[in-house]
Order: structure tokens, then sequence, then C-alpha cells
């Protein structure tokens, strides 16, 4: 289980890059609800005290228990439906020991491990209908449970990091350009259906969102949030109007933008950093999923790879989606900003799981 490591193979510079945009996040959510910024900073405490204790265990032994790991992630997300707490019409959390939890945020970890080690054993059998078949339905189940939440940004991000996964695992490229002659023309069809006036396709709040997002002018009320997140981002032009400002005019400060600190934690730093500031997110955040890459492509094998690869899929997917949401690009969704936005659960685990890429990186393979 644990092993003599090299302190030589210890990232140190990616640990560094963590702590670095988690303490910029800490202020951009201090900044934008101050109430919680103390919990913001024992969350990072927990997750690098996670991260450490998980690095230096070998994953290997760790991915042993991968149907240990799949288990309890879906015991966590059939709590969420049957004794959840319901916030701002969806009911994803659950309370332990007076802590609220979000078990689709660990889920995205335990997924990535699970299916590491199970690409890993079915690697040579990957590209048959027993082993493919398998894998959707394994997949199809923890999706339908987020997706019910509802958390539809989550079960996208989700899909997108399994995607990635299968990939890296070895999927035939027959199978993946099969997949996209038939959900290309199907994605563009469900759009034309989507625009269409009285279309039954998507009902409720998932319909309105898209509708507010391709038709702003009519339906202002449903855009103004996200049209407020543009503003706030403009009006920081370059170098923006400075951290915990009190300008008047601040988009902010006028709480024009709700879930400041959480989903649009990117119009505060637009509107108190500027451009330059959010180059400097983005970049950080590219760089630390490059990072994980990097140590993935020296793994000693195909499960070390693949834990590296849902990391950085987690980080780079997760990212676009609450960034495109801030600036107006995609319909929005609430989705958190990896290591910046406000959430204990998100923070803890994306840290923590972090601490499967160190362990890695601990044990690179030998030329």
């Amino acid at each position: 289980m644990l092993k003599q490591y090299q302190l030589k193979n210890y990232n140190f510079t990616l640990l560094i890059l963590i702590i670095a945009i988690s303490v910029m996040g800490i202020l951009f959510v201090g900044s934008a609800r101050a109430s919680v910024q103390n919990k913001q900073i024992i969350g990072l405490f927990l997750g690098l005290a996670a991260l450490i204790v998980v690095s230096l265990i070998d994953y290997s032994f760790i991915l042993n228990f991968y149907w240990v790991f799949y288990i309890v992630n879906i015991i966590l997300l059939l709590l969420v439906k049957l004794l959840g707490d319901d916030a701002g019409g969806a009911v994803r959390w659950f309370e332990i020991a007076g802590i609220r939890f979000q078990p689709s945020e660990t889920s995205k970890i335990l997924l990535i491990l699970f299916f590491a080690r199970f690409f890993e054993k079915y690697k040579e059998q990957l590209n048959t209908f027993k082993v493919l078949g398998a894998t959707i339905l394994l997949i199809a189940v923890p999706l339908y449970l987020i997706k019910e939440q509802p958390a539809l940004s989550t079960s996208i991000v989700v899909a997108l990091i399994f995607c990635a996964l299968l990939y890296v695992a070895g999927l035939s490229y027959k199978i993946i350009l099969s997949v996209a002659a038939v959900c290309i023309p199907l994605a563009a069809i469900a759009i034309s259906i989507i625009l269409q006036p009285g279309q039954t396709l998507l009902q409720g709040y998932q319909a309105n969102r898209i509708l507010a997002w391709l038709q702003p002018d009519q339906y202002s009320d449903l855009a103004r949030q996200q049209s407020n997140s543009i503003i706030a981002i403009g009006s920081g032009q370059l170098f923006g109007k400075g951290l915990n400002n009190n300008v008047i005019s601040s988009v902010k400060n006028g709480n024009f933008i709700s879930e400041p600190h959480n989903d649009f934690i990117f119009a505060v730093i637009g509107e108190e950093v500027g451009f330059v500031g959010g180059c400097v997110i983005i970049i950080l955040l590219l760089v630390i999923a490059l990072k994980c890459i990097q140590i993935g492509r020296n793994a000693k094998d195909l499960s070390g790879t693949l834990i590296c690869t849902g990391m950085a899929a987690l980080i780079i997917f997760q990212s676009f989606v609450n960034i495109c949401v801030a600036t107006g690009l995609m319909p929005n969704t609430g989705i958190p900003l990896p290591f910046v936005s406000y959430g204990l659960t998100s923070l803890v685990s994306i840290i923590g799981g972090m601490g499967f890429v160190f362990n890695v990186g601990l044990q690179p393979k030998k030329y």
C-alpha cells in the first residue's frame, strides 16, 4: 500500500499551481460573499490534507476496490434522491452530521477511479459488443441519477469525462466515426426542433434556459442573469475595478448576479481583475490540466494514464462549461469553476482527486 517514493518525483510545481489558484479562489469568493470565505479556507486545507494522504498511497492498491467505489457512488446518489435537500428547485445535497454534502461532485472522482481500473482490466476486449454494452450500462446508471436531481450540466460533464477515458483506453476509430455520423445529425435536428414555436422536445426550466440563450430579447427576464454577467465581465475592461471594490456601478455590489460566489464566480473575476485576471485564471487551469496529461503520459500502466486523463478532462470540460455560461456562449446552467468557485464538496473532491495524479507521478514508467 505504502511505498518508498523518491522526493524528486513529487511534482511540487503542480502543487504550487493548485495552491495558487485555490488561494485566488478564496479571495474572489470572499469578495463575492464574505460570509462563506472562512468555509472556503477550511475546504482548501481539507483538500490539501486529502491530497497529501492520497498521493502517498499506491493507486494500484486503491484501484483494487474499484467496485466498492462504484457501489458507494450509486448509494450516495440514491441518498440524494431519497433524503436530499431542495435548493433552488434542485435536490443535489444531503446532510451528514450537520455537514452539507453534494455527491455529484465526488461522483466524478469515483467514476474516474472505477473506469480507470475497469478499462485496464478489459483493455483487450474493449471494442467487443459485450464489454462496450456493459460499459454503457455502467455509466448510464449514475448519469441518470445525476440528471434527475436535476443536474443536467454535471451529467454532461461526467459524460464528456467518460468519453475522454473511453477514447484514451483504446476505443476503435470505426466506432467513434459511426457514433459521430449518427449523433451530429441528431443534434442538428434537435436544435432545429427546439427553435420551433410550441416545441415539446424540452419542457420546464431547461427549455426556458435554452430559449432565453437563443432568443434573449424575447426572454429578457430569464436571460437577465447571463446578461448581467456579461456586463460585469465587460465593465472590468483590461485590469478590472479592483478586488473588494466599493464602486457603486459594480454589477456584483448591486446584487445583480445570483450565486456570484459559485456558478458565476467568473463574472466577479472579470469585473474585479479584468481581462488580464481572467486570462490568468484560464491559463492556470490549462497548465494544471496539461500537467495532469504530462504525468499520465509517463504513467507505469494504463490505469495511471486514465486517472490523469480523467482529472485533466474534469478540469478542462468543467472550466469550459462554467466560463461559457458566464460569458453567454452556452445556456445558463449551474456548475462550479474548478478550484475557484465556493463549495466544500467541490473543492475537497477535486484537490483530493489530484492526489491520485501525484501518486501516478511518483511511480513513472521505467525506460
